[in-house]
């Protein structure tokens, strides 16, 4: 009986140990598959990993070359005076898309590639539009051209008109200058007695005061107005002889000071009136030839000589 329940025990016993043993070859097997499946999906993971960041750096570079693109129509289209402000919104959006740091989904990169892909028509169209602007560029040109030319011509035009309307007025004003002719120059003595200079010289004792007389010629250009007369005399070193006490003083004559001996205001009306001047000098003249000279404001319009001896 004894012998029995051990046999039994012993069965019992090597059944545990082939039950033991199933059991932890099923632990084994299974935790080989968990570690299997978790070695698949890690490497999945990794690839998936690998694809987005290579998908990312096509993407970037895209982005790059459609940015790069943009500014090239962005500067041709500024040059010749189109809008640049939508081009500019896409650029500025493109370039913050670029400048992100985060790592983008299958879908946002998806999603990027179909809008990059929509810019290429946007390039085309602006490049139609470049077409378009040069030609209108051009045509502007041409027609600057032509207008620049107009302009030089009438610039030319007018440039030789005031040549002639300058040379005109100068004609006009040296044909306006007035002309004293008839010039006498008589010494009158102490009882009022004229001796007009002829070709004897004046004696000292015979000057109590010199008379100057002439009229001015005839002009139909000259303007019609009031006139300053200037009558100076010259003694023979060339001096003008002159006393402001006596009514002389200075005028202006090719923009220098010149003094004159005796002077009148009028109004020149082209009437050819005689005009008289008297000058008493309160001293004697010096021997030799003495020039008188007439001008009418400042310029000189003649002259004449006497000789005291």
């Amino acid at each position: 009986m004894n012998s029995n329940f051990e046999k039994d025990f012993g069965q019992k016993k090597e059944q545990g140990k082939n039950i033991l043993i199933i059991v932890l070859v099923l632990l084994v097997i299974i935790s080989g598959i968990k570690l299997y499946t978790d070695y698949v999906d890690r490497t999945k993971k990794t690839e998936e990993i690998l694809l987005l960041s290579s998908e990312n750096n096509e993407l970037n570079q895209r982005l790059d070359s459609v940015t790069y693109q943009l500014n090239l129509r962005i500067q041709e289209i500024e040059q010749l005076g189109g809008d640049i402000q939508a081009l500019e919104e896409v650029r500025d959006q493109l370039i913050a898309e670029r400048n992100s740091s985060r790592q983008r989904s299958a879908a946002e990169i998806a999603a990027l590639n179909q809008k990059i892909s929509s810019y290429n028509g946007l390039l085309e169209e602006k490049d139609q539009e470049i077409l378009e602007l040069r030609a209108m560029n051009q045509q502007l040109y041409a027609e600057n051209q032509d207008l620049k030319s107009t302009q030089a011509q009438i610039e030319e035009e007018v440039a030789e008109l005031n040549l002639q309307k300058e040379s005109l007025q100068s004609k006009v004003n040296i044909a306006s200058q007035l002309k004293a002719e008839n010039i006498t120059i008589a010494a009158i003595n102490s009882r009022g007695r004229e001796r007009v200079e002829t070709t004897k010289d004046f004696r000292n004792r015979q000057i109590e005061r010199i008379k100057i007389s002439f009229n001015l010629a005839d002009n139909k250009v000259a303007e019609r107005g009031p006139r300053n007369i200037y009558v100076q005399i010259l003694a023979p070193n060339e001096q003008p002889i002159f006393d402001v006490a006596k009514g002389s003083g200075t005028f202006m004559l090719n923009g220098n000071e010149q003094f004159y001996t005796v002077k009148q205001d009028i109004i020149f009306d082209n009437s050819g009136e005689t005009l008289t001047f008297f000058y008493e000098k309160g001293s004697d003249y010096a021997s030799g030839l003495h020039q008188v000279k007439v001008f009418v404001d400042d310029y000189q319009v003649g002259s004449q000589t006497f000789s005291v001896k």
